[in-house]
Parts: structure tokens; C-alpha cells; sequence
């Protein structure tokens, strides 16, 4: 058993703390080796357990190779975590005649972003034997050469390195030549044919030579070439170079034609036997030959190609000096050419990795990619550094050995920049530097970060009556700037009230497209406007909406006949008046009267007498509906005239009725109405005491209609302090609170009227009107205030109590259909237009008060113009 000694125990606890901090100086660098030409799926080594990282892992964390090298000749089985062969490593297609040989490897991780340098060594084994560049060579020799002169030969050549490497040559037997090896500064053997003995041509003309070339290898390999020696017999001088090995260094930057050296032989022979001659070696390669040229007669070298410091950084070319003697003789030197590197290289920008997409909320200093740079220059000149542009919100972060992690180093919003092509630059230290630039472009992930919104605050739809339930009643669109389904809007409405009704009992919306569809059919006069309130929804996580507000417009169609008010007349029957047969020209046989459900041009009215018993004898105003006598009855005329009338709408199409008056002319009965103007001229005292009942009432009615604006007023006054509108039914104050009490002069065609309004263009109001009555012949007026105790039916057996005849009255269906079509014309059925009429009637009986009647409801909601003559005002 060994015993070990103090002093040997304390050198090899040295020898580990060595070799422990030399380990931990390796900083995460791992390297193998393997021999070249291993065979595929052959295992380098465990990487999982070196990297220290679990087999589960090895997929979890995304574990890759990243090589810069074009072809990855390893792979990883990531079910061992095993580094294997996948591709044939040849070790002198790699490295060449390189002493060491590694392949750099880049593995990545993932989550979190990891990045390991790990190192191959190829170590070269004896798979080439050595090689003579040809099988076969002739050389000229005097025999009057002296022994000891040598005759450079052609090197083998042999890729392997080391031990594998070229070792030695050898010679056949052969009593005048020999072989000696020459070994050079590059470290190459060069063999060269040294002459031993005298040669002697009469004797041996022609010398058969076999040289062998053999590498340290095991087992050892080798290779053969032919070498001829012919026997010459003249010229035994030899031209010599001053130097046998030319050194020179070359700038890689010039240009063509460039002088590079001059060589000298001298040949101690006269004439032509001391002509020397300049050729490159007869085994030059093609490249050096096309980039190098020699002048035969100068011995100058020039440049004839272009040099590169990166493919070539060195050159070796034999020049071989001929003389013309005969037999011709030949010295021969080696130029050695040293390339000086310029900076002619751009740097190059790689990605380790390829760039992740990053969300728009991603906080600073998320890794984007890895990115490493190279320069094939060498020194100052293969220096890199690499920045990144001005405006980006991302920096790159040194890793080691010019590697680097793009991260981001700002604020990201996709719906400003969806992606972004970051420019970087990478610059060399050369002078003068060059540079590069990469773009590399990154995209941005959405979040659901914006609400939809709409086009307009609120939308503005106008639907005629009468439409077809589903009928489409508009489109509103929202966008948002948001991706994917953060950006899928859907529509729907919120619900609410229209009056009594919910709005989506009126409307519905396609939740796709936003088109608005109407759910029933619009009644213009039960419906005019009412408001949907819209949301607009989108589809991320947490969802975001927004509202707007579309106000539906219910446009009038006419689709509403004219009534007859006066004179009325049942199913088929006929309206009889009488008149005397002394009336002039110019009397007043009746005036019909009309009303329209329908509003604006829809609603106004016009008269024509279509057809009479005599045409000649009646005419008809075509605004008021009055008919008068054209010419003064006589004796001759027939003594019932039949009067067809017809009663048109201005609305397209026009809507129309007729009625029918039988007109009798009766003697000795007295004209219920005179012309005031007539009546005016006539003396006697009747016609003042008419005078004088008419003046009363006039005064009478314009005091009550004056104390009534007066206490209108200082009820409206009042009401607006405590924000309530005047005329209007108490409620929410805040509801009401812009509505405002105003007297309004109004024209409709030839008519003329005046109205006290409160309240906006929604809100429920009163009108008060001036009216002439259907019967009236003079210049009647009356301002009735409103009247909240007698309905629309009173009212209408008020007029038809006072009428001079049956022929005004309403029949119950016509009252009915008309007070159903204008309910809430204007404001609803609680609060309509006050109207007041005063009847011819009224002057039956001399000195008799002028009876007036108060209607409320919405018959006054229409102004037809025959209820208000011209002459009115």
C-alpha cells in the first residue's frame, strides 16, 4: 500500500482549489468533444443534467438551439435532455488546417428567457492519407551538377492535423539521389531531391524515382508520387535568387496593377544560358494565379485580382527563374504574401430568437428578443456595438460577448402603434466605422382597453305613418379601435318609456348591424315622436358600452278623408235650406264646413261645386265653402235645385268627400241672415236696434277676452316663479320647466288666426282661437276661454240645438271616428285647443244676447280654412 507524504497531500489539495476556480471562472459554459465523423443519433453529452435543469423542464421551458451557424449538425432529444449527432461532421470542411476546432452552440430557455454558451471540440481522427498534387513529375538534371545541390519537390498534403498529420517522406533506393525534408516557418515539410553522387549520363540517362509521403496516424497512412530524373549534359549553371524566401505584407484594400515586389536571379552563364526567365511554380493554384501576376522578363509581381482578408489573409506562391541554355536550368524561391486587414466589413445583426408579440399593458423590461452582432474584421475593425434608434419604447440590454435582449422601456398602446419596426444599428470601431441596420418588427397585443363610440351623440329618424311593421327604420353604427372580439360590437336597447308604452314594444334593433326595425305600424295622430336609447356592447373581458340617443320622427301621411261638419246629413239623405225668391245676387244659401285628421299640408281644405240643378244661378267660394247666388232669382227658375259639392285635402294623394243640398226657393219667407254691409245702408229702427245688441256684445266679448289675458298673465307670471307652465296641468317642475306662455298670429293659406301657446313642441297645451261660425255672414269675432266642463259630445248638441234648421248635427259615428283620430293632436286628450264660434243663429230674435259656445277637445286640434274666412281679421 502507497503512504503518501505532507508535502504530497498539501500539492494535491493545491491542485484541486486549481482546478475548482478554474471551473467557476467558466461562467455557465459548457464544452464537449467528440470526434469527427461519429455516426448520426450518437450522444454528446447530457445537457439537461449539466445545465442543471429537470427532464420536465427541458419541454416546459421551451429548450432550443440557437446557432449562428448555417447547418446545425447536433439536436436535442428532449425526452433524455441528451445532446446528439444529426448530421456528418467532417472536422477539415470545418476548420481546415486548424489545430482546434470548436462549434459554438446557443441554447435558449424560456420563461423566464435564458440564454447558455456551450462549446463542441472536433477532435480530428486518420481518415486522410497524404496526397501528392500529381501523380507524376519530370525533372531535367546536368550531369555536370554538383552533389549536394537539392531540387525542391512537391509537398503531400495531408488535411489531418496533429498526430494524424504529415510525418515524413520517403525515397526508393537509389545510389544518386536521396530525399531530405525542409520544415518550414508555416510548419510545412517541404521535400527536396538531394544529388549524392556524380551522374553520369553515358551510363544512366533516365533516373525512375518513387517518393513516399507518410502521416503519425494509427495505423498509418500514406501517398505516392513518380518522379522522372532526366540526364542532361549542358548548361551546369543554375540561376539564383537572392533570397530563397520573399516576405511581403499587402493592404487589402488595393487596388489592381498594384507592384508588389521585384524579384532577382543571376545565372553565372554567358548568352543564352544566362538568360533568366520568371514563371510561378508549375503547381500554383488557380487562385493564387488569378489574383497574382509575374512579368517573365522584370521577375515583377503585381496584383491582378481583388484580396480579401476574410477568405484569405495570407498567400504563398513559388517562383521558379529559367534560363534558355540547354538543357534549361531553373532556381526557384517562395514569395510570402501577408494580407493587412481593413475595415471593409459591415457589422451583422443577428437574431438569436425570434421577436415575441407583446401586450399593450406589458410592464417594463419585458424581453422581446435576443439579438447578437458580428464582424468579420479582425482587431478594432471586428469591434461592434449596437443602439437603438430614437422614438421606440424598447432598449436593447447587454448580455455577454455581444449578445443582447430587446426589452421594452415605455408605455404601449396598440390602437396608437399596432406593431412596430424597431431600426437598430450596429457600428464597428473602425475608422472610418461602418455601420448597420435591422429592422426588427414586434406586434403588439390588444386588450380590451376602449369603449365603443358612436358616430353622433343622438340620431335624428323620420318614419311616415302607416309603415309596415318591420319595416327598417335606420342604422347607427359604433366602432371601436380595440382587436378581435374586443372590437365585436353588439346593439341593443335599453328599456324605457314612451308615454304608457315601452319603447320595445315600438322598436327592435339587430344586435349585429345596428339596424333599428319598427315592431307595429305608427298612427301619426296617436304617435309623433318618442326617443330609444341604444347600447352599444363589445365583446372583451371586462366588457365596455356606451350609450346614444335616437329620436324618432312619426311623419303625417295623408291618409285621412275630410268630415263634414256643416251641413250634416244622414247615410244617403240630402241637406235641405230654403230660401226666398227674392234673394239678389249675392245671397247666402249656406256654407259647408270640414275638418281633416290630418295636419299641415294634409289638412288643408278647398271647396267646388261639381254639379247643380242650374249652374248659372250658384256659385261657391273655393277657401270659405260659402254658396251664394250668382244672379237674382226669377220667376222662371225651378223651385228645388239640387247642389253636389266636393270637399278636397291638399295632401298627395288627395282625399276627398261629397255632400249633397237640396235648395228650395219659397215665396213670402224673410231672409234669416242679411248682409251686414247692406244691412248697414238700411233705415228704420230694426237695423239699429241690431246695431246696437251687436255693438253691445262686441264690447261685452272683448272685456271677458281681455280680463281672461290678464289673469292668463298673471297666472303665467306666477306659475314660472314656482317653475311651473302656465295653461299646462301641473306636474314635475323640472319636466316643465322650459315651457313658455306666448300669443302666436298663424296663417294657413287665406286664413288668419290668432293662438295662445304654452308649453315646447312635446308638451301638452291650449290654444285659444278666434273662429266665425259656419253660418256667419258678418265680420264676427269671439275669444272664448277654455271650458273644462262640457266634452266634445255637449258641445256638439250645444251647436246643434242652436242651429236654424236640423242640418247641423254630428252623427254619433263621424263624432266618435273624428275624436279617436285626433286624440292628442296636440298634447293629449287631458289638456286640447280651446275654440269658440259664434252662430248666425244668434240674431233669430231681435234685441237677443248673441249666444256663444265653448269647445274643447281635440276638434280644435285642426285649422281647417273654411272655419276662418279671410275677412275674419
Amino acid at each position: 500500500m502507497r503512504t503518501w507524504t505532507w508535502k504530497q497531500i498539501w500539492e494535491w489539495m493545491a491542485l484541486c482549489i486549481f482546478f475548482f476556480l478554474l471551473w467557476n471562472t467558466i461562467d455557465a459554459q459548457i464544452r464537449y468533444t467528440v470526434p469527427e465523423e461519429r455516426s448520426l443519433g450518437s450522444v454528446v453529452g447530457n445537457i439537461a443534467k449539466d445545465l442543471g435543469l429537470r427532464i420536465a423542464e427541458i419541454s416546459d421551458r421551451k429548450l432550443r438551439i440557437a446557432s449562428e451557424a448555417g447547418k446545425q449538425y447536433f439536436s436535442l432529444d428532449l425526452g433524455k435532455g441528451e445532446l446528439t449527432v444529426s448530421d456528418r461532421i467532417d472536422r477539415e470542411s470545418l476548420c481546415g488546417q486548424s489545430n482546434v476546432c470548436l462549434l459554438p452552440l446557443q441554447l435558449v430557455v424560456e420563461a423566464p428567457l435564458e440564454f447558455f454558451r456551450v462549446e463542441i471540440e472536433i477532435q480530428d481522427i486518420n481518415d486522410n492519407s497524404p496526397r501528392f498534387p500529381t501523380q507524376q513529375r519530370t525533372l531535367k538534371i546536368a550531369e555536370s551538377t554538383s552533389t549536394g545541390v537539392r531540387f525542391p519537390l512537391e509537398s503531400a498534403l495531408d488535411p489531418d492535423v496533429g498526430s494524424n498529420s504529415l510525418k515524413y517522406y520517403m525515397l526508393n533506393k537509389d545510389e544518386c539521389f536521396s530525399v531530405k525534408v525542409k520544415n518550414l516557418d508555416d510548419g510545412r515539410k517541404v521535400p527536396e531531391l538531394v544529388l549524392e553522387k556524380s551522374l553520369d549520363r553515358e551510363k544512366q540517362d533516365v533516373h525512375q524515382l518513387l517518393l513516399t509521403a507518410t502521416d503519425g496516424g494509427n495505423p498509418a497512412q500514406s501517398g505516392t508520387t513518380q518522379i522522372t530524373i532526366i540526364v542532361l549534359d549542358i548548361n551546369d549553371n543554375i540561376p539564383v535568387f537572392e533570397n530563397a524566401l520573399y516576405k511581403i505584407t499587402i493592404n487589402e484594400n488595393s487596388s489592381k496593377d498594384t507592384s508588389l515586389i521585384r524579384l532577382k536571379a543571376t545565372d553565372l552563364d554567358e548568352g543564352l544560358n544566362g538568360e533568366v526567365n520568371y514563371y510561378f511554380g508549375e503547381h500554383t493554384s488557380e487562385t493564387d494565379s488569378s489574383t497574382f501576376m509575374i512579368d517573365q522578363r522584370t521577375g515583377e509581381i503585381f496584383l491582378k485580382g481583388e484580396l480579401d482578408y476574410e477568405t484569405t489573409p495570407r498567400y504563398r506562391i513559388d517562383v521558379v527563374a529559367k534560363d534558355r541554355g540547354t538543357p534549361e536550368m531553373e532556381g526557384h524561391c517562395s514569395v510570402e504574401m501577408e494580407v493587412v486587414d481593413v475595415n471593409d466589413n459591415a457589422p451583422e445583426i443577428v437574431l438569436t430568437s425570434l421577436p415575441s408579440p407583446v401586450r399593450e399593458d406589458a410592464p417594463n423590461g419585458t424581453v422581446v428578443a435576443l439579438i447578437s452582432a458580428r464582424d468579420l474584421d479582425a482587431g478594432d475593425n471586428g469591434k461592434v456595438t449596437l443602439v437603438v434608434s430614437l422614438g421606440f419604447p424598447f432598449i436593447l440590454k447587454p448580455s455577454f460577448s455581444d449578445h443582447y435582449a430587446l426589452v421594452t422601456n415605455g408605455i404601449l398602446d396598440r390602437e396608437t402603434f399596432s406593431e412596430y419596426n424597431i431600426e437598430i444599428t450596429a457600428s464597428d470601431a473602425g475608422s472610418p466605422s461602418l455601420t448597420t441596420k435591422k429592422i426588427i418588427p414586434v406586434n403588439i397585443l390588444d386588450i380590451n382597453d376602449n369603449p365603443p363610440s358612436f358616430t353622433d351623440l343622438s340620431y335624428n329618424v323620420y318614419l311616415t305613418e302607416n309603415n309596415a311593421p318591420g319595416s327598417i327604420l335606420g342604422t347607427i353604427s359604433a366602432s371601436d379601435p380595440d382587436l378581435g372580439d374586443n372590437a365585436k360590437i353588439s346593439y341593443s336597447i335599453l328599456d324605457s318609456k314612451a308615454g304608457d308604452m315601452s319603447v320595445s314594444s315600438y322598436v327592435y334593433i339587430n344586435a349585429e348591424n345596428g339596424s333599428i326595425y319598427s315592431m307595429q305600424s305608427f298612427d301619426y295622430e296617436k304617435v309623433k315622436v318618442f326617443q330609444v336609447q341604444v347600447q352599444a356592447k363589445d365583446q372583451g373581458s371586462p366588457s365596455l358600452n356606451s350609450t346614444t340617443t335616437v329620436h324618432v320622427f312619426i311623419l303625417d301621411q295623408n291618409d285621412n278623408s275630410p268630415i263634414v261638419i256643416y251641413p250634416s246629413a244622414g247615410m244617403g239623405s240630402v241637406s235641405n235650406q230654403n230660401i226666398p225668391r227674392s234673394a239678389k245676387a249675392g245671397h247666402l244659401v249656406t256654407k259647408v264646413t270640414a275638418v281633416d285628421a290630418d295636419s299641415g299640408h294634409n289638412a288643408w281644405i278647398s271647396y267646388k261645386l261639381v254639379e247643380a240643378t242650374d249652374a248659372s244661378l250658384f256659385s261657391m267660394n273655393l277657401y270659405t265653402g260659402e254658396v251664394r247666388t250668382k244672379r237674382t232669382i226669377s220667376d222662371q227658375d225651378d223651385s228645388s235645385h239640387r247642389l253636389l259639392i266636393e270637399i278636397k285635402d291638399n295632401g298627395e294623394p288627395i282625399q276627398s268627400t261629397t255632400v249633397t243640398v237640396g235648395v228650395s226657393l219659397e215665396d213670402g219667407i224673410h231672409e234669416p241672415v242679411l248682409d251686414y254691409r247692406q244691412r248697414a245702408h238700411e233705415p228704420g229702427k230694426k237695423h239699429g236696434e241690431i246695431t246696437f245688441y251687436l255693438i253691445i256684445a262686441l264690447a261685452s266679448i272683448s272685456a271677458v277676452s281681455l280680463l281672461t289675458f290678464v289673469i292668463l298673465t298673471v297666472k303665467c307670471v306666477r306659475s314660472g316663479r314656482r317653475r311651473t307652465c302656465c295653461c299646462m296641468r301641473r306636474g314635475d317642475p323640472e319636466q316643465h320647466k322650459n315651457r313658455n306662455l306666448h300669443i302666436q298670429l298663424n296663417t294657413d293659406g287665406p286664413i288668419k288666426y290668432v293662438e295662445v301657446l304654452g308649453g315646447d313642441m312635446l308638451s301638452q297645451r291650449q290654444s285659444f282661437k278666434s273662429c266665425l261660425s259656419p253660418m256667419s255672414e258678418f265680420s264676427d269675432l269671439t275669444l272664448i276661454k277654455p271650458s273644462s266642463t262640457m266634452d266634445f259630445k255637449e258641445m256638439v248638441n250645444v251647436i246643434d240645438a242652436s242651429l236654424p234648421d236640423s242640418a247641423w248635427t254630428f252623427e254619433s259615428q263621424q263624432v266618435s271616428t273624428y275624436t279617436d283620430s285626433k286624440h292628442q293632436e296636440r298634447g293629449g286628450s287631458n289638456q286640447g285647443q280651446i275654440m269658440g264660434c259664434v252662430g248666425p243663429w244668434a240674431k233669430r230674435s231681435r234685441g237677443a244676447p248673441t249666444p256663444t259656445t265653448t269647445i274643447q277637445g281635440p276638434l280644435a286640434a285642426k285649422r281647417p280654412p273654411s272655419m276662418f274666412p279671410l275677412e275674419a281679421l
